[in-house]
């Protein structure tokens, strides 16, 4: 990642400017520098720009255009120009606009021979290939960040293959599931983030450079050829090039989908989080967090607050804000290039920033925090978390499910009625609700029994959880 020096020279605008400056009688303004710069945060494309115009020299020297001699040293530049900017020496000017002109100026200053390295190129096809360099290594980076945290998901699960919690529906007590079997849900959700990030990985493997600015260009170049520089490929090795230059140079559905793979991942682990906050709280106390990720009052010592989590929610938030503001800044624009899609990158970058720590935040709190199996017990007790199981008794007796659901709803009124719990009510009592309750009917009430009859694809019966972690393991292997 590119580092900025911490003063960015601002030269006079005639000396040092971007290549349109031969059409103007003067240069832009001191305020039309700053407001127009985009320097300040593209610079992170440094190494991506580097990467796409090696590819775009040895193709012009593959066809012709420039020597083998020119190449080289055009490449070697290159690579000292980004060394350079690596070691955090490079000084960014704002009068060359953007990361592009800032290289190509420093390179020319080293090598003469790269004031020919912008033939057949604009800035436009230019940062389009940047990015979509840019979105491959983010999706891929993000990719590697949720298989750790689907890992770290099923590291907590098996731990806590025999702890039991209500589950809920509506925020009320529903029925009981294994928190293994909850926490393999959330490997469900981040294995579809996966599978989103690998979709946007592919979208961007297609090199829009050779577009030109919008119709290409009249000189002899062969995209092929750069687009495998820059691996742009499919799966057999087969150059990957985009159809239509129009198209090429305005597209920003990869912006889109990158910034809504990450919303929805922050979806998830924004949701995530509730749910160890609500464990946490002294009226579940279900979770113990690890210290590390957690912080006091400034007022009250007796408080342990759940930052890392509460973060994790509000970071979402700016997520879905970033979603909103790319699709906001698109929708409008007529083909092709327009300079509103200068904005397009601080979106993307922060969505990317901001999704790659969160992910290791939440891996780390999960790595930390252990389940409260005696509070859980206490919970999971609650007889009424098995009135389905009721039901389906009745059912097994041959009660039509609708009757049975009848039946057990008088039984929990009758318990409700009587403060009895509801596998203590006397079987006098119970016997005149439906004939169909036998003695026996109580047996339904154990939680194990309860579990191991939920054995079908799907469900949170113990020997399901097993086959579930042991198929994500060999998947993630």
């Amino acid at each position: 990642m590119a580092k900025k020096s911490s003063t960015t020279k601002t030269a006079p605008a005639r000396k040092e400017q971007a290549t349109w400056g031969g059409r103007f009688s003067q240069g832009p303004a001191e305020l039309m520098l700053r407001f127009g710069e985009s320097v300040s945060f593209d610079a992170r494309l440094a190494p991506f720009d580097v990467a796409g115009s090696k590819a775009q020299a040895k193709m012009l020297a593959h066809v012709g255009i420039i020597s083998q001699k020119e190449c080289a040293d055009i490449v070697r530049g290159l690579d000292a120009v980004l060394a350079e900017i690596e070691a955090g020496k490079f000084e960014w000017n704002i009068a060359l606009e953007d990361v592009h002109m800032n290289i190509e100026q420093a390179l020319t200053k080293r090598v003469p021979a790269a004031a020919k390295l912008h033939t057949a190129r604009s800035r436009n096809d230019q940062v389009a290939t940047d990015m979509r360099l840019f979105f491959k290594d983010a999706c891929a980076k993000i990719f590697e960040k949720l298989g750790a945290l689907m890992n770290a998901l099923l590291d907590f699960a098996e731990k806590n293959q025999t702890v039991y919690i209500p589950g809920f529906t509506h925020l009320q007590r529903a029925q009981p599931v294994s928190v293994a079997h909850h926490a393999l849900a959330y490997v469900e959700m981040f294995s579809r983030d996966r599978e989103r990030f690998a979709a946007v990985f592919d979208h961007a493997n297609w090199s829009p450079l050779g577009s030109g600015a919008i119709a290409g260009t009249t000189l002899p170049i062969d995209r092929e050829f750069s687009a495998r520089e820059m691996d742009f490929v499919d799966d057999r090795g087969n150059a990957r090039v985009t159809r239509n230059s129009m198209d090429a140079v305005s597209d920003r559905d990869t912006f889109v989908e990158f910034a809504a793979a990450c919303a929805l991942c922050g979806v998830h682990f924004s949701r995530i989080a509730e749910d160890l906050i609500l464990w946490n709280t002294a009226e579940f106390g279900f979770v113990a967090l690890p210290d590390a990720f957690t912080t006091g009052s400034s007022l009250m010592p007796q408080k342990k607050n759940p930052d890392s989590l509460e973060l994790l929610r509000g970071k979402s938030a700016r997520l879905h804000g970033n979603l909103a503001a790319l699709v906001t800044m698109v929708k409008g624009l007529p083909l092709t290039y327009n300079r509103d899609l200068q904005e397009d990158k601080p979106p993307v970058f922060d969505s990317f920033d901001t999704v790659m720590i969160a992910l290791d935040v939440l891996r780390e709190t999960l790595a930390g925090a252990s389940m409260r199996a005696d509070r859980c017990a206490a919970a999971v007790a609650d007889p009424l978390l098995l009135a389905t199981d009721v039901a389906d008794y009745l059912v097994r007796a041959g009660v039509p499910f609708r009757e049975a659901h009848h039946v057990v709803g008088h039984l929990v009124a009758l318990a409700e009625k009587t403060g009895t719990p509801l596998n203590a009510l006397p079987f006098d009592a119970v016997k005149t609700i439906h004939p169909a309750l036998k003695p026996d009917w109580v047996k339904v009430f154990d939680l194990k029994t309860a579990m191991a009859s939920r054995e079908r694809v799907g469900m949170p019966g113990p020997k399901q959880v097993k086959k579930q972690l042991a198929a994500w393991r060999r998947k993630l292997a």
